[in-house]
């Protein structure tokens, strides 16, 4: 073997080597590990093409769920979040606060856990919990049909988010699919899930037509 041969085959081990050493380096020092999604049901295939009247059709499906105490409790008109099905002021003074999860000593994960506690009067929990951020913050109650939906396609007043965020935070995201587990004593969103997320692809292949 040449001299220029063992060279570049030294080079090559060498790289290797390091690549090995810092995939490890990176394990031990707590790089994340990948979060597992949640699968978004097949029924959820992007159609052809879809008019506005079946996109209106759709949103109804949509509106109806996120009037919902589940979904409408953690998107008030104020800084209070509601709670139950009566969709009351929370107890102890609870506050949205600077970042969405809560005020000083009352933050969200002070009492609400990444997962329902048992009994009928315990804190409901999902990862995240949380309301909307005060700088956006999306609000369901009180709002017209007509005016939520044009809301919710807003990126100025949605959060930032895109019709395809939207779509994938309703489809996946834990803290939503709470609404259909909220545990002991609360009752779930009545429209079945694979159903909002029908709608809601409809809906957004519509580009997102809106009732008046």
């Amino acid at each position: 073997m040449s001299t220029s041969t063992r060279t570049v085959s030294s080079w090559f081990a060498g790289a290797s080597a390091a690549a090995v050493t810092l995939a490890a380096v990176g394990t031990q020092c707590g790089a994340p590990e990948p979060q597992p999604r949640v699968a978004v049901p097949p029924s959820a295939a992007r159609p052809a093409s879809v008019d506005g009247r079946a996109g209106v059709e759709a949103w109804r499906v949509v509106y109806g769920v996120l009037q919902h105490p589940r979904c409408a409790n953690c998107h008030p008109a104020g800084d209070v979040p509601l709670q139950g099905d009566r969709m009351q002021p929370h107890m102890q003074n609870v506050q949205r606060g600077p970042d969405g999860h809560g005020l000083y000593a009352m933050r969200c994960d002070a009492c609400h856990q990444p997962h329902n506690l048992p009994g009928a009067h315990q804190p409901p929990g999902a990862p995240s919990w949380h309301l909307p951020h005060p700088d956006m913050p999306l609000v369901f109650v009180g709002r017209s049909s007509g005016e939520l939906c044009r809301q919710l396609k807003d990126r100025a007043r949605n959060g930032g988010k895109t019709p395809e965020q939207i779509f994938e935070h309703m489809a996946s995201e834990k803290l939503v699919l709470w609404g259909w587990d909220p545990g002991e004593g609360r009752a779930p969103v009545p429209t079945p899930h694979p159903e909002l997320v029908r709608a809601l692809r409809i809906w957004i292949d519509s580009d997102c037509a809106c009732p008046d």
